[in-house]
């Protein structure tokens, strides 16, 4: 079965365009299913039926793993299935009338425009590390780009003359206004410190490590937190807060959903469309702070 699930892979490295994350979330959801059909003693797909996966889905729930990630090992199961099934592997789809386990939907921690300003202030430019991560965190709220791409950037995707980034999501590109202020952190990053944190003029990463190499998912995640308990904000913050924080605060100012959109680069608009349901319960909240007779 792990020939079928490479195979898999491949296919959809080759005709989804994929990102690596959503790669290694599809293989890692598949190969824990197989693992549980072969504790079931089911070596062959094509033995599995309806049955079997909604007794793999209740393991999941006896688990205790979220209705979320139910629902997203289900898609993945489904679309595996579906894999097989037009390439004549198994006769019939077994996921065929199975529905996702309902989702609700968890509005995205924000930070408050006072928090974002407190935040930003803590990386200071007094050494290399600091350039760096004063430059990261402003151009992380200045775009509203993920994680993943902003650590994925090399230096030909920035334009510093006319102030606009690059970026390529799977096979999806966007083009990105960079403020006047993240545009000046990245420059101060680019003039005092990259060019003496790097080892090889070759280097294309636009941020690096102290070893000089492509900063890390991971590293980035340290960097936010300590910077986070540094600035003694209490809200839960995820690599995630300020991309959230830079479309909600959009949308606060008058921006519109499609636009919004675009900069986020989500395929659905209905992605974007929570930003709305945070706006609305922040309007909610100064009408219930301020009026007389709320």
């Amino acid at each position: 079965m792990e020939q079928l699930i490479s195979n898999y892979i491949d296919y959809l490295e080759q005709g989804k365009h994929l990102a690596e994350n959503t790669l290694q979330s599809y293989r890692r959801d598949i190969e824990l299913y197989i693992m549980y059909l072969r504790e079931q003693n089911i070596n062959n797909i094509s033995y599995t039926d309806k049955s079997i996966i909604i007794e793999y889905l209740l393991y999941l729930q006896k688990k205790g793993r979220a209705t979320s990630t139910i629902s997203r090992n289900l898609a993945s199961i489904r679309s595996f299935y579906q894999y097989l099934a037009r390439n004549k592997i198994i006769e019939n789809d077994p996921t065929e009338e199975l529905e996702s386990p309902k989702v609700e939907k968890k509005l995205p921690q924000i930070l408050s425009t006072q928090e974002v300003e407190l935040l930003l202030e803590q990386p200071k430019c007094t050494d290399l590390k600091g350039c760096r991560d004063k430059a990261m965190l402003e151009l992380l709220y200045a775009t509203g780009i993920r994680v993943s791409e902003l650590i994925n950037l090399n230096v030909s995707d920035v334009n510093f003359e006319i102030g606009f980034l690059k970026c390529n999501k799977g096979n999806k590109e966007r083009i990105i206004p960079i403020g006047s202020v993240a545009l000046k952190a990245l420059q101060n990053y680019m003039t005092k410190a990259r060019k003496n944190m790097v080892k090889s003029n070759d280097e294309k990463a636009l941020f690096v490590n102290i070893n000089g190499r492509r900063l890390t998912r991971q590293g980035f995640w340290k960097i936010i937190k300590q910077y986070k308990n540094q600035a003694k904000i209490l809200k839960d913050i995820t690599p995630h807060t300020l991309r959230h924080s830079f479309a909600a605060h959009l949308l606060e100012n008058g921006a519109d959903l499609r636009s919004i959109q675009e900069m986020l680069g989500h395929s659905d608009i209905s992605s974007t469309q929570i930003y709305s349901q945070i706006a609305r319960n922040r309007i909610k909240e100064v009408y219930k702070k301020t009026h007389p007779r709320a």
